[in-house]
């Protein structure tokens, strides 16, 4: 039988829970009978909930899946956590076959899940659509192999990749149709950051439960910037300084190298903090600074051209003499949002 019209499905699924379930995986499952009917299906919801396994067996009677195959995006877990093992679940309620996208990265799993179904006498069908589903958790991924916090950049640019006219004018380089795109990108990451330059440059409320400010100087208004009005706070900050006395904002003294912030600091710190993921919505220098650290990378295109040589660029930190050395990256998709486009890339 072809599984991946059934895993597309599964993927489809796992994204419902998109921002809700981090810093666990995103899954998906669904279930057939014997006769290959879908009789149900299942998500991972929120964080300490159900997996996704066991949010779709337990909308079944108990031998309603006797015989069945379960197709999920993710080896079933096999050890007690937030929740009991999904293995053993399937286990009890008599499936006969389980089909898999990827093997679970995370060491208390990797692969014991599988051994536990096989043990039982279930067979398992892996790597169904695996590159798919990997790309699916890729932040799950990093911070289980890594132990690092995954990076994504956005930037919105006209055509010859100007994110201001040189007098700051920025407002609206991208369609509302491009912009409420980013809404939804954000909401995939546990965290904004951007830089002091933007706050002040712009005074931006970037709504989100969790920003990072890298404010070397401590040089923004900590009382008034529209950013600082929600959500929790982490400010990084030249650890030579002294510590502002300032309620609701976490201060964090950081290193600096050559009168710049460690960005490899923070980037460690925020994943201690439990900070899985962040988002990079900066200007050029910040950009091009923090490219190196970057996994992913969201580019909007306006058909626009500005022309002018002192008009902000989106990435402008440096000075290069030969091609070779321009970063490269592959190109993951590209998405319209007339008149603009997205085109996501990864880092090869």
């Amino acid at each position: 039988m072809n599984y991946e019209e059934h895993m597309k499905r599964c993927i489809e699924l796992a994204r419902l829970g998109e921002g809700h379930v981090s810093p666990n995986p995103q899954v998906g499952c669904v279930v057939l009978d014997r006769y290959n009917n879908v009789i149900s299906e299942g998500y991972h919801h929120e964080y300490g909930e159900n997996h996704a396994e066991r949010d779709a067996l337990l909308k079944l009677g108990v031998e309603d899946a006797i015989g069945g195959t379960l197709v999920v995006n993710l080896e079933p877990c096999s050890h007690y956590g937030k929740t009991p093992p999904c293995a053993d679940l399937i286990i009890e309620r008599g499936l006969k076959r389980v089909v898999l996208g990827m093997r679970d990265v995370n060491p208390i799993v990797a692969g014991n899940g599988i051994r536990k179904l096989e043990a039982a006498g279930i067979e398992v069908i892996e790597n169904i659509l695996e590159n798919e589903c990997r790309q699916l958790n890729e932040v799950f991924i990093k911070n289980m192999t890594e132990h690092k916090t995954f990076v994504a950049l956005k930037t919105a640019t006209t055509l010859d990749g100007k994110i201001a006219t040189s007098t700051g004018s920025s407002k609206w380089i991208t369609s509302s149709a491009a912009r409420e795109e980013v809404q939804i990108i954000r909401k995939r990451y546990d965290a904004i950051l951007t830089s002091s330059s933007t706050v002040i440059a712009d005074n931006p409320s970037m709504l989100h439960k969790n920003k990072i400010i890298i404010d070397r100087e401590l040089k923004t208004d900590f009382k008034n910037s529209k950013i600082y009005q929600n959500g929790n706070i982490y400010i990084f900050y030249d650890e030579k300084l002294s510590k502002p006395q300032v309620n609701g904002i976490n201060f964090i003294p950081t290193p600096t190298i050559l009168e710049k912030i460690d960005l490899e600091y923070v980037l460690k710190k925020s994943y201690e903090l439990g900070i899985m993921s962040v988002l990079i919505e900066a200007g050029g220098r910040l950009n091009g600074s923090i490219l190196e650290y970057t996994d992913k990378i969201y580019q909007f295109f306006a058909p626009k051209i500005v022309g002018d040589n002192s008009a902000l660029s989106c990435f402008d930190y440096r000075k290069v003499e030969n091609i070779s050395e321009a970063k490269e990256y592959k190109i993951e998709e590209v998405k319209a949002f007339p008149p603009d486009i997205l085109i996501m890339l990864n880092k090869k």
